[in-house]
């Protein structure tokens, strides 16, 4: 197996999860107590997909798309993929470094790390996928992985409530999405992209726009788009900290990838998606906004802003396919990457100031850290206390920092497009990012607060590999903000793909 090649992006996580999983286990069998052998491994895993993904990356920007065949399954890595896969790989590796200490001594510590590697694995499968059936499987493979993930806890009456919801809604979205690839393959006999594009063009339109009904709500159950979302702040805050930030951070964003990888067929239909994406997305925002609004449980309220900003990139690629212009959807995927790096670094600070306040080592999901807890943390902890505050205000949308540019990419491609639904929608979706601050601004204000909790004042210090993790994501947070051209390609690259494949 070639290191570099591209095809190790998707062997290399195949490989490692039953080696992390036996090695782990045999390691704790045969010393009598936990070993530490299960997280090296998955970092080692994760480090060497470094590898191939640069050079993927690479080739991707200087040369062209890579396109390559594993057995009969044939991979497509265009600028979205690249982009979906370094999300994953990225916020998948700083767990692995955030969990050594908060995951230590747990009786499923091999588990998780072998599902937590098997679950980037899948994602980066996803967004390479070149035909609807494997798009299928790698969804489903991210969607069991990220289930046995979120019901680690299962001891836990309410851990088991939120997985059982998770899987089942699941279970019935794939069912859909299932249904939509019938529809398709009984309609045109074909399931690649590239031959689909050609067979959609005479197909039967009804029955084409009826698997893309299918594929919407199917997909938009992991994207959380209302009103689907009800798996999701049970999920989010029942799931180990770190398991929260990849479900937020990446999962949700691969579920949109999907969806747009499905919708791709009915290219000649743009303008109905374009109307209906955005509707989604404003919907989305308010229904995120307001169920924010009343949570005292900061895991679930990160988890009910999750849906606002799924709302924003909804929004840029509604503008960019109904105004036929590339310009929204390259501030679509902007935020989707600065969402990811921002949602990510705020449930990481959160889980590590959990950690720092209950006694135990593990992550107490149960009870949950409520904004009441973060009164005069930074006091105690001011590292985890600006990291999460960067967090919070870069999702606040405030300037200099990321999440301000990516909203503002959007908001000036829908001023761009001179059209009157377009800027109704943008001038919705500016209220809304203002309105944000309702919710955001009370937790950056208790964290600052000059009277500590009894949870701060009776925690422990914070061991520098739950800090680094913090430290490079929020500067990530920053840097981006201040120069977001560092990713511009990637970002144009992506939403010229998309553009290409839904006729915009």
């Amino acid at each position: 197996m070639d290191i570099f090649s591209p095809t190790s992006l998707i062997l290399i996580p195949l490989i490692a999860t039953p080696i992390i999983y036996l090695g782990g286990r045999l390691a704790n069998l045969q010393s009598g107590r936990q070993l530490s052998l299960s997280r090296w491994l998955a970092l080692f895993a994760l480090l060497l997909m470094w590898l191939p993904f640069v050079q993927t990356a690479r080739e991707n920007i200087f040369v062209c798309p890579c396109e390559f065949t594993v057995g009969l399954i044939t991979l497509r890595f265009d600028g979205l993929s690249v982009l979906l896969a370094g999300l994953a790989l990225l916020l998948g590796t700083l767990v692995v470094f955030f969990s050594s200490e908060s995951m230590a001594g747990e009786p499923g510590e091999s588990k998780y790390y072998a599902m937590l590697v098997a679950m980037v694995g899948m994602m980066i499968g996803l967004g390479g996928a070149y035909d609807l059936f494997n798009l299928w499987l790698w969804f489903e493979g991210m969607a069991i992985s990220s289930y046995l993930l979120v019901a680690f806890y299962r001891e836990r009456p309410s851990t088991l409530e939120a997985s059982m919801k998770y899987l089942v809604q699941s279970s019935l979205g794939s069912v859909l999405v299932l249904l939509g690839i019938a529809l398709v393959f009984g309609t045109t006999g074909q399931l690649r992209f590239d031959a689909l594009a050609q067979a959609t063009a005479s197909a039967n339109l009804p029955v084409l726009l009826a698997a893309g009904g299918l594929f919407t709500i199917g997909f938009g159950v992991k994207v959380a788009l209302v009103p689907l979302h009800t798996w999701l702040p049970d999920a989010h805050s029942q799931a180990p900290s770190g398991i929260s930030a990849m479900l937020s951070g990446v999962v949700i964003e691969a579920g949109l990838v999907a969806l747009l990888r499905a919708l791709s067929l009915l290219g000649t239909v743009p303008t109905t998606w374009g109307e209906l994406l955005m509707a989604f997305g404003l919907l989305n925002m308010v229904v995120g906004n307001l169920l924010a609004l009343r949570q005292q449980q900061v895991k679930r309220l990160l988890a009910y802003s999750s849906l606002t900003h799924i709302g924003y990139m909804l929004v840029g690629l509604g503008i960019a396919l109904y105004a036929g212009q590339s310009a929204g959807a390259q501030g679509s995927f902007f935020h989707l990457l600065n969402h990811g790096l921002m949602k990510g670094l705020a449930f990481l600070a959160a889980g590590a100031l959990l950690y720092a306040f209950t006694s135990q080592q593990k992550d107490s999901g149960d009870h949950g850290l409520t904004i009441a807890d973060l009164a005069g943390a930074s006091r105690r902890y001011p590292l985890a206390a600006l990291a999460f505050s960067l967090a919070i205000l870069g999702l606040a949308g405030l300037p200099p920092l990321a999440g301000f540019m990516s909203k503002w990419q959007i908001f000036v491609a829908g001023v761009a497009a001179d059209d009157g639904l377009i800027t109704a929608v943008i001038l919705f979706a500016a209220l809304n990012s203002v309105f944000s601050l309702a919710y955001y601004a009370p937790l950056v204000n208790m964290i600052y607060r000059q009277t500590p909790s009894l949870a701060v004042e009776g925690g422990r210090p914070l061991p520098a590999t739950i800090n680094l993790p913090l430290v490079l994501l929020a500067a990530a947070v920053v840097v981006l903000g201040i120069w977001p051209n560092l990713v511009s390609n990637f970002t144009e690259l992506a939403a010229t793909a998309v553009m290409a494949a839904l006729g915009g």
